[in-house]
């Protein structure tokens, strides 16, 4: 390590060579007189002095940045692109001088409350600029916007208002001297680190947009957060010092993993260069084996295609020129420079990286016989417990309905039935989540919500049957767009369904969806949707024989655990007096995801021997832990329950402390507070209910997993696969 170094920069994957637009001179040059014209050069800072100096953007050296991350545009859009950057990292250094020193949270939201009005989607005159910033918003806005469809321009609003907005969740951290934890901090930081603005400013850059269409499917997203999570990273590696010891800011990478793991500052950084190779693995999955999927089932133009591939080449380059630059901007630690540009980096070993990396995830052989996991003492502090007075009723009433959809008897007039027998039902016992879940309903209430637990599973335990084992995923797609028919928004008429997984969502569909407005319809089939997309992505990744990447794994972990349609319930009866921008904002966004991921990794914990030994599974975070970490399971089990632990102390954090400020926030009344505050009950209850039923239920003992049964392939042993829609996968 050299002098005051912190570490020593890791190796880094670098997959794509870098390479120098032409006309970096000309954005240079143009840049300095940008900046000086929006008022940006000599502008005074909190201690006297000014934040930045013509000699001071020259050491920044955004012109180069630029030129390495759009190798290819014209002189004219990368003078355009440079002018973006120059905005977005003088906003950076002068929030961080104007609030974040001061710890300013009133004037900082009083601040950036003026961003949007810069960025009219209409292209209506703004109002008149009071700050460089502002005055350069409205320029390069005025620029830029005419050329770019309104679907790019609501997109990059949103990336743009996220950007600067979520800079106020650093400040509060900040403020209370708190390091987030390591699942909140990668899902922040891709707000507040910029990277999806950057990948907006991509399409600008390579004049193809991503279709419309298709922009908010999983595989553009993927490709967009991938992008988006190494670029922060590297970041992070590279700010390290700048940030953490001399500005004394906490939202880095490698300070969370020091904080969360205990690990030292090199080992911290080394797991973090580890992470980010792996986001670049995902990215390169997903655009060689979901993108060419997606375009097939979408139907998409060769030139939405071309669009595609085009955007995906964009972001490739700006990894590649974005490393570059870190290597020799003045803004970062990169003396050891010589060290990481003349290692063992780039196409050359690419293969060697390979080897050791993508490669690894594909190894790991299944059905390996693990015995019983010891299960941890789970942190549930905030979350009491409360069963409906209608548990028996519930219980007896959805079992039948099970039996009637097919679920518990083969039936040869309907493929894939009979996966459960009527004992193992019962001894499943989802009623007792749905008491739980829904202690004050109606008995026709917590009777629904436990057939939906029915369907769920059964779903659930129907694709890896049914489609996994002949490696389906043709037959899966084909699957879920049979299953959107049956949740028609008008109840109209459905095809005859095929299956008992078809017959049972015809049913809970039509009789929900009675108790619903149109617009309640809309987000409940949309919550539906995700979970389905959540099995596809399953049985994609047994297809491939492949542990998940971890950030992916957390993010479509919630998509299969079905926690959308869950939560779109209860936002839909105990929230209908609470504005839908309430249930967008972030601190409920947060508290939802922090009790799904506590639940899921709660069964993570609690199915590993069901689904490791008895299923071949791979979709599981110990497992991911295992493989990331390089620990045993006893270890991996232990990290697991630790970060179950940091999202329930989240949880607790955003309920006792932000959704008061939101009330406050949004001028809530009666109705819509009590609203609000009965969600946050409900969440607390969903999380009890779910712990209680992991220890009551006979899904995940040994005698219940060696039990032989028939189900229509011959008999086996143990259970077709994992649990309750909102519990499982």
């Amino acid at each position: 390590m050299s002098g005051s170094t912190p570490f020593e920069l890791p190796v880094f994957y670098l997959p794509y060579p870098a390479r120098l637009n032409p006309n970096v001179e000309r954005a240079r040059a143009h840049a300095r007189v940008w900046a000086k014209d929006m008022g940006m050069l000599d502008s005074p800072a909190a201690d006297g002095g000014v934040i930045w100096d013509e000699a001071e953007l020259d050491r920044h050296d955004y012109g180069l940045l630029c030129a390495y991350t759009h190798p290819d545009c014209s002189a004219e859009a990368l003078d355009l692109v440079t002018d973006w950057y120059v905005w977005v990292f003088f906003f950076d250094d002068h929030f961080l001088d104007a609030y974040k020193y001061s710890r300013d949270m009133e004037g900082g939201k009083a601040y950036l409350d003026r961003i949007p009005l810069f960025m009219p989607l209409d292209l209506s005159e703004p109002p008149e600029p009071t700050n460089p910033i502002e005055r350069g918003l409205a320029d390069l806005w005025k620029r830029t916007a005419p050329s770019m469809s309104m679907g790019w321009r609501e997109r990059f609003l949103v990336s743009t208002v996220n950007l600067l907005m979520e800079s106020l969740w650093e400040l509060q951290n900040i403020s209370t001297n708190r390091v987030a934890n390591p699942i909140e901090y990668i899902e922040m930081r891709r707000k507040v680190g910029g990277a999806p603005w950057s990948a907006g400013l991509v399409e600008y850059a390579v004049g193809a947009e991503v279709p419309d269409a298709v922009a908010h499917e999983r595989p553009l997203k993927v490709l967009r957060d991938t992008f988006s999570d190494a670029v922060h990273l590297r970041n992070d590696l590279f700010s390290y010092q700048r940030e953490v010891q001399e500005e004394g800011e906490n939202a880095n990478a490698v300070l969370v993993m020091e904080k969360f793991l205990g690990y030292d500052t090199q080992a911290s950084a080394d797991l973090v260069n580890d992470i980010l190779t792996s986001r670049l693995h995902q990215f390169e999955n997903t655009a060689l084996t979901e993108i060419p999927i997606l375009a097939a089932d979408r139907s998409l133009t060769p030139p939405e295609q071309l669009a595609i591939a085009l955007y995906a080449k964009g972001l490739q380059d700006w990894q590649a020129g974005g490393h570059e630059w870190h290597m020799r901007s003045s803004r970062y630690m990169n003396d050891a420079a010589d060290r990481v540009l003349g290692g063992p980096n780039g196409i050359g070993t690419s293969a060697a990286r390979v080897s050791q990396s993508v490669l690894k995830q594909h190894v790991r052989e299944p059905f390996r016989p693990v015995g019983p996991m010891r299960t941890p003492e789970f942190y549930d502090r905030p979350f009491p417990l409360r069963l409906s007075p209608h548990l028996e009723q519930a219980r007896s009433e959805s079992n039948e309905w099970a039996a009637k959809m097919g679920f518990l008897a083969p039936d040869s007039m309907l493929p894939g039935s009979g996966l459960w027998t009527a004992e193992q039902c019962a001894g499943f016992d989802f009623a007792l989540c749905s008491a739980g879940i829904d202690p004050d309903g109606t008995p026709e209430e917590v009777t629904l919500s436990s057939e939906w637990l029915h369907w769920g599973t059964y779903g659930d335990d129907y694709y890896p049957w049914i489609f996994g084992r002949g490696r389906g995923l043709g037959a899966a797609i084909a699957q879920n767009r049979r299953l959107e028919q049956f949740m028609p928004i008008d109840l109209g008429p459905t095809p005859e369904p095929a299956n008992p997984v078809e017959k049972g969502l015809a049913d809970l569909w039509r009789r929900t969806g009675e108790g619903l407005e149109e617009s309640g319809r809309v987000e409940f089939r949309a919550a539906v949707r995700t979970m389905l997309e959540g099995w596809l992505w399953e049985v994609h990744q047994h297809g491939q024989n492949r542990v998940p990447d971890p950030v992916d794994y957390v993010e479509m972990r919630r998509a299969s655990f079905g926690s959308d349609m869950t939560m779109a319930l209860a936002r839909l009866t105990t929230g209908r007096m609470v504005p839908d921008e309430v249930f967008a904002s972030r601190p409920v966004r947060e508290l939802e995801n922090s009790v799904v991921d506590y639940c899921c990794l709660l069964n993570d914990i609690t199915s590993y021997q069901k689904e490791i030994e008895f299923e071949g599974e791979l979709i599981n975070g110990v497992v991911v832990v295992e493989e990331y970490l390089g620990v045993s399971r006893e270890e991996a089990a232990r990290v697991v329950n630790d970060l179950m632990t940091s999202r329930a102390e989240q949880f607790e954090l955003i309920a006792d402390t932000e959704i008061p400020g939101l009330v406050e926030e949004f001028g809530l009344d009666g109705p819509a507070r009590e609203g609000l505050d009965a969600y946050v009950a409900d969440l607390r209850y969903w999380v009890a209910a779910i712990l209680n039923w992991h220890a009551e239920t006979s899904r995940y003992r040994e005698e219940e997993l060696r039990r032989p049964r028939d189900v229509g392939f011959g008999t086996v042993t143990g259970p077709a696969p994992r649990l309750p829609h909102q519990l499982q996968r």
